[in-house]
Order: structure tokens, then C-alpha cells, then sequence
């Protein structure tokens, strides 16, 4: 309830303002715009959408304020989305009204291949696709929620990311701003943006991996990457979605004793983009620039859009430097 505080002040605000300029509007918690969750209290998961009393709002011709980052659960208990919820709000309203898209405004005008303030000479990507936008965000790229994005990708809806204070979108919305939709004209294998995420944590035990994932449900956490060969577990935690770190510390102790461990220290940088991994060229170039500069991975993870490779927390930054000029600022393009 104190968490989902903030929102519910701003939505009532917001619509005083719009009043105030002669709009008429109403706003709406998550609860009552009908979005529903599971009982997930900090970092839940929507899981329907009933937007009755919107739909009967907007019919009337009012402009409708939703409050984003909350809906309630199916126990009818106030729940939380976590990081981007607000977007995912906005996303799954818009499929449920049947929407040919969102809008999603902030203070940057689209997604960036990179950080500007890590990399200067980081580009605004004009499109993108959905799962290289979620795999971005999975990455640790503050831009649009994953779930926010698989949402849009189920309904086919474009995400338009744009800056509050930009124009209108014209003719080619991607000319400012950057488009989220299915299929960019990109060819495969290319890296469109690297991303970092330096708060995170690794877990590694030897122990039946059913025990060790159970402790993690039983904690409610959320891991990334899970990796399990034999009796051997390798997972990476964010701590973004680790809430009570000395009791996860403390039960892991007490049920698997030295079995199990948490290493600090350590970041996570991946590079992504469609098809990367269709050889192995991308991944030998990048272990090969990060262990010429130093920099050697501990870790690293594949998947169809990202390459990961988890290296000491404090050469973040110039990891990230250093596989953007090699993937993104060196690249020519390539002519048919």
C-alpha cells in the first residue's frame, strides 16, 4: 500500500491539472482500472486485464489516468510491478483496449546502443524488435520492461519510445524517437546496443538443484541465467529484485552449509542484437578484446540475441567502452 502511495498521489494530481485546462478527467488506482496480478507483492506479474471501467470512461468522452506500477492480486491484495512498471501498465492497457500502439515518454529520446553517459559516442537506435528490446532490458539497459514488451509482442502493438518534450511522431516516428515492433530491417548477427548491469550477484551450489531452487521460491528470488550440469547450480540474482539479501545469505548457510555461496564482486555485460550467435565470430571477438584489455570473464551465457559475460564490477565501464567501439562504432555497413 506505501509503495503504491506515490503513484496514486500523482494520478490525482494529473488529473486536477488536466481540469484545470479544461479536460475532464478521471483517474483510476490499478485495482479499479482492472489489472490483475498474481500475489507476487513486490515484483508481480500481470496476468489479465479487465479494463471495463475504463472502456466505460473513455466512451464517455473522458480523458482516463491510470495509476501505473500497481494492479491487485487475485487474493484482492495492492501488488507492485518492480522496475518499469509504470511501462508495463501502459503496454498492457493498450492490448487490452486493442491499441495499434503505445507511447512511452521520458526524459530520452528513444533507446541508446549503449549508456551516453558510459559511451559518448553511443547512437539512438531507430527500431528494434521485441525481443531485442526485451533481451536489452534483461541485459540491465534502462529501457522498456520486459514484460511491458511481451505484452506488446502477443498483441502486435508498436512501442513508440520517445522524449516528453519531442514532437508529435510524423510520417517516420523512428526519425525521433526509437519504434519497438516486429521484424527491423536489420541483418542478422548485427549488435545493436551493449548494456550492463553492475548490482548483481552469483550463486553457485553443489547440491540437488530441486533443494536449491525451492530455498529460492521459498525467498521469493527471482534469478537470471540459471545454468545446472549434474548437481551443479550457477545462477545470477539481480539485487534490484533481491529484497532481503542476510536472510537468502542466512538460508542458504543453514540448509546447504559450504555447498553453497555467493559471489560478489562481479558485473554483467552482454551485447545484443537478432542472431548474434548464429556462429561463434561474435563471441570469440568479444572474449578476445576483453582478455587483450585485461578485463577476463569469469562467466559466460548465450542465448539467441545476447552474448553475457560476467567480469570484475569495478572494469564495468570500460568493458562496455571497449565491446561498443568493437561491435557498434567500428562496424561498416554491410552492402548487398
Amino acid at each position: 500500500m506505501l509503495l503504491s502511495a506515490g503513484e496514486r498521489i500523482s494520478m490525482a494530481l494529473l488529473s486536477l491539472a488536466i481540469h484545470e485546462l479544461g479536460g475532464n478527467a478521471i483517474s483510476f488506482t490499478g485495482s479499479q482500472s482492472g489489472i490483475i496480478t498474481n500475489d507476487r507483492h513486490v515484483d508481480a506479474r500481470i496476468i489479465e486485464v479487465r479494463p471495463f471501467r475504463v472502456q466505460d470512461e473513455l466512451a464517455r468522452g473522458k480523458i482516463v489516468v491510470i495509476a501505473g506500477y500497481q494492479g491487485v492480486s487475485y487474493r484482492r491484495e495492492v501488488t507492485t510491478l518492480g522496475r518499469g512498471g509504470s511501462d508495463t501498465t501502459a503496454v498492457a492497457m493498450a492490448a487490452a483496449l486493442d491499441a495499434e500502439y503505445c507511447e512511452i515518454c521520458s526524459d530520452v529520446d528513444g533507446v541508446y546502443s549503449a549508456d551516453p553517459r558510459v559511451v559518448p559516442a553511443a547512437r539512438r537506435i531507430g527500431t528494434l524488435s521485441y525481443e531485442e528490446t526485451q533481451e536489452m532490458a534483461e541485459a540491465g539497459a534502462k529501457v522498456l520492461n520486459a514484460q511491458a514488451v511481451e505484452f506488446a509482442k502477443e498483441k502486435g502493438i508498436a512501442i513508440y519510445a520517445r522524449a516528453t518534450s519531442g514532437p508529435l511522431p510524423g510520417v517516420d516516428p523512428s526519425a525521433d524517437g526509437t519504434v519497438v515492433r516486429k521484424s527491423p530491417p536489420r541483418m542478422p548477427g548485427t549488435v545493436v546496443g551493449v548494456a550492463s548491469e553492475k548490482d548483481v550477484i552469483v550463486l553457485q551450489a553443489e547440491a540437488k538443484p530441486s533443494d536449491v531452487l525451492a530455498l529460492l521460491d521459498e525467498r521469493s528470488v527471482a534469478g537470471k541465467q540459471l545454468h545446472v550440469f549434474d548437481k551443479r547450480v550457477d545462477m545470477v540474482i539481480s539485487r534490484e529484485n533481491l529484497h532481503d539479501e542476510p536472510h537468502l545469505r542466512a538460508g542458504l548457510q543453514s540448509r546447504f552449509g559450504g555447498q553453497a555461496r555467493l559471489i560478489d564482486g562481479v558485473a554483467a555485460v552482454s551485447a545484443v542484437g537478432a542472431g548474434i550467435n548464429a556462429s561463434y565470430a561474435n563471441v570469440r571477438a568479444g572474449t578476445t578484446l576483453l582478455e587483450e584489455k585485461g578485463i577476463a570473464p569469469s562467466m559466460m551465457a548465450t542465448s539467441s540475441f545476447r552474448i553475457t559475460w560476467m567480469v570484475p564490477r569495478d572494469r564495468t565501464n570500460e568493458a562496455v567502452q571497449a565491446l561498443h567501439h568493437r561491435f557498434i562504432e567500428s562496424q561498416q555497413p554491410l552492402l548487398p
